[in-house]
């Protein structure tokens, strides 16, 4: 398997996204979903679990993960993403919501599509919290369109080295607009001491 980075050379600038503005990107989202009565979500993996988790609490219905990627260990490996857990037959019959963190070429979104429509939904709607201005046409349901480097709550920072540091793709990302990863794009979370296990 060769490595096949992202393609950050479109972005324009940095636009870190809260966990308050995912709650409220997702409101907004189930705010206009509501209308279409979506009986199952379907949250596409990693990304999209956040976001799809919330969306099914809120609009109360059963939710079901899909995973299809192009990375393998959190590192972009395949040109086109790969099935890893497909969607339920449980889906036939019931109008169906996909929800992905982003839609940035709408391959991922386009082929969970599909999928779900071969296995008989009685109807299929995707929402994203973010799509790039050249990924619009595959979600039905945009929270917010942006061309800047969108920088994820839940994946910003990983652990090494006994600390918490920008994950390496977003540095990465960043140098190519001439930007250091500052410490104040890491999440302003308190400390906290384990109750039991540290």
């Amino acid at each position: 398997m060769s490595q096949q980075p992202y393609d950050y050379s479109q972005r324009r600038g940095i636009r870190p996204i809260s966990w308050n503005d995912v709650h409220g990107l997702c409101k907004a989202l189930v705010k206009a979903a509501a209308a279409f009565r979506p009986e199952i979500i379907l949250a596409v993996g990693r990304g999209g679990y956040y976001p799809g988790t919330l969306i099914a609490h809120m609009l109360r219905v059963e939710i079901y993960p899909v995973r299809l990627s192009r990375r393998v260990n959190d590192v972009a490996t395949h040109a086109s993403p790969m099935w890893l857990v497909r969607p339920p037959e449980v889906v036939r019959g019931q109008r169906a919501l996909v929800v992905d963190e982003i839609s940035s070429t709408g391959e991922t979104l386009r082929v969970v599509k599909a999928e779900v429509e071969k296995l008989g939904a009685a109807a299929v709607r995707c929402a994203v919290l973010y799509a790039h201005s050249w990924g619009t046409e595959t979600p039905d349901y945009i929270g917010l369109v942006s061309d800047a480097l969108l920088l994820n709550p839940w994946d910003r920072e990983i652990f090494a080295n006994g600390a918490f540091q920008m994950h390496p793709e977003y540095a990465g990302a960043l140098a190519e607009q001439g930007l250091q990863p500052a410490p104040d794009l890491l999440i302003p979370a308190p400390d906290f001491t384990l109750a039991k296990g540290g």
